[in-house]
């Protein structure tokens, strides 16, 4: 495995990692998001893959007696969250899009990944800062909860600072991949919707950065593109479930949290994950 870049590796001389690889690879940082973010020089990163955890739905969208996505609480701690919430007022996601671009490099991508009412909030700002390119939909197959239309999907707002082609032409703005179920960590993305992004805007050798790690799946699949990997995460959760995922699967070459593949979607196994090979292949 290669290690990080010189310019990535000096980027956080002022935090130390809460998880890293021997080979430094992969570093993860625990601390609140802008904190870390501020702590990376500029253009330090190649791409930005990302799930926020927003607030805005649990603020805003109050139904019934209970949150519209419910409190993650840890086995035996009482009133205690798994993770805490970005406050994601309009002048603090201002702050992160605006250090997000100056962490990127040059004619680089990023992905954002939005709730529906966050999409509504949230996404318009996203155009003050970036260029904009296309509004993607993950579509999990499987219907979730909902009050007024069940939820089947989610959003991931596609921008570029600068200009850059996608790598494929292949890959569609609609995107069937089975949600994780019985996750042992909540809002567990699967791995292969940060894989699909990373085919889409990633080179080899490319730094990807997630500012909120969650679970590690976007780790994961910077591993399996042979990228490397930096991220953050507050959240004691999150750096004990991701750092046991991330050394089990580089020991035993297995995802332990996602043992088999949830796209359903043969057209991306196809075109875009197996450049065009046979399934069977």
């Amino acid at each position: 495995m290669q290690s990080l870049s010189s310019k990535a590796n000096s980027s956080n001389d002022k935090l130390n990692p809460a998880f890293s690889t021997k080979d430094g690879r992969v570093r993860i940082y625990q601390e609140d998001v802008i904190a870390f973010l501020k702590s990376l020089p500029d253009e330090s990163v190649d791409l930005i893959t990302t799930d926020p955890a927003y607030s805005g739905m649990n603020q805003m969208l109050q139904l019934g007696r209970g949150k519209i996505i419910g409190v993650y609480k840890e086995k035996g701690q009482n009133d205690s969250k798994w993770f805490d919430e970005f406050h994601d007022t309009p002048e603090n996601y201002h702050v992160f899009l605006s250090e997000c671009k100056r962490v990127l490099k040059n004619d680089r991508h990023i992905y954002i990944m939005f709730d529906s009412f966050s999409l509504l909030s949230l996404a318009p700002i996203v155009r003050e800062v970036f260029d904009i390119k296309n509004l993607l939909c993950w579509d999990k197959v499987n219907i979730g909860m909902g009050h007024y239309f069940r939820r089947r999907h989610e959003f991931i707002l596609f921008a570029s600072k600068g200009k850059r082609k996608i790598n494929s032409r292949s890959i569609p703005d609609i995107w069937q991949i089975k949600r994780v179920t019985r996750a042992p960590y909540p809002t567990q993305k699967p791995t292969e919707v940060f894989q699909v992004m990373l085919r889409a805007s990633a080179e080899p050798g490319y730094v990807v950065c997630d500012p909120f790690v969650g679970s590690g799946s976007s780790a994961i699949a910077t591993l399996q593109e042979g990228c490397k990997f930096i991220g953050c995460d507050i959240s004691d959760k999150s750096i004990e479930v991701c750092s046991s995922r991330i050394s089990e699967f580089i020991e035993m070459g297995k995802d332990p949290l996602q043992t088999k593949s949830l796209i359903v979607d043969e057209h991306i196994i196809n075109k875009v994950l197996l450049n065009g090979k046979s399934i069977k292949d």
